[in-house]
């Protein structure tokens, strides 16, 4: 049986020996919630079969249940090769729904909680000599005002912007092995003008006794190298580059990195990595790409899949939607209301697609300030995670957070959130929350779906340093939020609705105001929105809704098995065209 999604996981990170752990594993569900109790993890086998890494709602997964499940177990026997012997084993989980606990052999390794970002156990303690094996249990509740679930629907059928669930394990489960002390992760920053990269390098132990190298390729060409002592627990290492390649829009110029750990001049650890030489900057009102002014040509990207849900069915998958994005003239995208998977992220890095990193907030209780200890991690674990990724240009860590049973949101938290962000990196601009009441930002956002021209142009039309009046006003009160003259991002528009399936109840599908009647009226419609925002002097990008129909929300341009509705090059013409702000450069 071949294993699905067998692709390296961890592309930033590279090391030649490992061991992907998709593919079919014993699986339960225990709604009861008592698997525990009943010692599931010591249970030869449980009562189905699952693929992994597809979630147990996916029809790829086998099991295709639809209902709630708020606790699902897995099972999987493992092999350690006979070369691992004397050597660390870590295991490695992509992402699993919501909180997690590992065992191997029957014994807790240890718990995780959040869905979205990676997490790993060293589990060299709990190995025997054979039939050794592993089991996770999975706790998953979407009605939880403590948990981030995104756009998982709280009722049982899909409705409105939300949809199918995901429980469980929704991404690559893995092994690899590693020396005592080895490389745990490295952070990279660059400088384009001199050139240069800059490598922070982490170890497990207290490594003062080691030095570590690194080489830097481009086109298989050594264009830099270095070597350092190591200090505690890490280094620094900074490697002037002989070329300088940008990493640019459309052009993703990546740079091979291969770092060796090293005790007493032998190589006990060697990875492989990458980065892109860029910067980024908001400048005049404009967002900055390498010193030069960019307008984003973004569109809404949700990362779900009909047969997979959140997870590709293959890593094809994941390039293709950036390719179709590009066929349709877009440089980017807003991951939305989703952690993608670092895969994802690689293909937006080779390809030079420009991504916002966002979290799955809603469903999170953002009014209740004891809350932030469920999101606040994650946050910290996703940031740190995709830091070294060239696509990310901006994160937003929240989205639409409107009020909550007439609570308002806590601005504190919101602060909060934006100020760490801004510690973890202060190499990008940070949006507090998408199109929303703004506490503390760098971008001022909104979200506008009107489909009249009129409605549209007067909303941004009178545009001064103190409130963008229409909007607030019509929308979101004049009391919660200012205009103080930030750069401006219209972060989503349009979702035109046009449901391109045949036969299909439309009574059942959705999209903002009314469908055009024809696709020539689909396309006038876009035109003008869009052209409208292009030739706006003040605003530096757009954000269209969406890129591809999700289940009953029909407002893509392309369905949601991704055929095109309409051809893209018409679109790419509208989206290609010189914005304003560009003009001013």
């Amino acid at each position: 049986m071949s294993i699905p999604r067998n692709e390296y996981p961890r592309p930033q990170l590279v090391r030649d020996e490992w061991i992907n752990l998709n593919g079919e594993w014993d699986f339960e569900i225990d709604n009861s919630i008592s698997g525990k109790a009943k010692e599931f993890y010591n249970r030869e086998k449980l009562d189905s079969k699952i693929i992994v890494p597809f979630c147990p709602e996916s029809e790829l997964s086998g099991i295709g249940n639809k209902d709630f499940m708020y606790c699902v177990w897995y099972r999987k026997d493992i092999v350690i090769p006979e070369n691992w012997k004397g050597k660390k084993v870590i295991l490695h989980f992509g992402a699993v729904d919501y909180k997690t606990t590992v065992y191997v052999n029957g014994e807790e390794v240890g718990t995780h909680c959040g869905g979205y970002t990676s997490f790993s156990f060293d589990i060299t303690n709990y190995i025997k000599e054979k039939n050794n094996y592993i089991t996770v249990c999975a706790e998953d509740n979407v009605k939880d005002s403590k948990q981030p679930s995104g756009k998982q629907s709280q009722e049982y059928y899909s409705r409105g912007c939300y949809y199918t669930r995901t429980t469980g394990i929704w991404q690559t489960v893995w092994m690899e092995c590693v020396s005592d002390n080895y490389i745990q992760n490295i952070k990279i920053d660059t400088d384009i003008n001199i050139p240069s990269v800059n490598i922070a390098i982490k170890t497990p132990l207290n490594s003062s006794s080691y030095t570590v190298s690194a080489k830097v390729y481009f086109d298989g060409k050594q264009i830099g190298e270095g070597e350092t002592t190591v200090n505690s627990w890490g280094t620094f290492l900074n490697l002037n580059l002989a070329e300088k390649h940008l990493w640019e829009v459309g052009i993703g110029n990546l740079h091979d990195l291969v770092i060796e750990l090293k005790k007493d001049g032998t190589v006990i650890d060697t990875v492989k990595s990458y980065f892109g030489l860029r910067s980024v900057a908001l400048r005049d009102g404009a967002f900055v790409i390498n010193d030069k002014k960019v307008f984003g040509r973004w569109v809404l990207d949700q990362g779900f899949y009909p047969d997979g849900i959140y997870t590709a069915p293959t890593d094809e998958a994941l390039k293709n939607d950036i390719l179709h994005s590009m066929q349709f003239g877009f440089n980017g995208a807003r991951l939305h209301e989703k952690i993608f998977e670092p895969r994802f992220l690689y293909w937006a890095d080779k390809l030079g697609y420009l991504v916002w990193g966002e979290q799955g907030n809603w469903g999170y209780d953002h009014t209740k300030p004891e809350n932030i200890y469920n999101y606040l991690p994650e946050w910290i674990e996703a940031v740190e995670r995709d830091y070294n990724h060239p696509s990310i240009i901006g994160w937003a860590p929240f989205n639409e957070t409107w009020d909550i049973d007439g609570n308002r949101q806590y601005n504190k938290t919101l602060a909060l959130i934006y100020d760490v962000t801004k510690k973890l990196d202060a190499s990008r601009p940070v949006i507090d929350t998408s199109g929303n009441y703004h506490v503390k930002t760098d971008i001022f956002d909104i979200h506008d779906y009107s489909q009249d021209m009129e409605t549209f142009e007067k909303i941004f039309d009178e545009m001064d340093n103190n409130i963008i009046k229409d909007q607030i006003y019509r929308i979101r009160g004049k009391d919660r939020q200012h205009y103080n003259g930030e750069p401006f991002f219209v972060s989503e528009y349009g979702g035109i609705k046009w449901d391109a399936e045949e036969g299909n109840d439309r009574r059942i599908s959705w999209g903002y105001g009314n469908a055009p009647v024809s696709e020539e009226e689909f396309i006038e419609r876009y035109k003008n929105l869009t052209e409208y925002l292009l030739n706006h002097k003040k605003i530096f990008g757009f954000c269209y809704t969406q890129l591809y129909d999700v289940e009953q929300e029909r407002n893509g341009l392309m369905t949601y098995d991704r055929r095109f509705k309409f051809d893209p090059e018409i679109f790419r013409k509208i989206n290609s065209q010189k914005a304003a702000i560009e003009e001013n450069d």
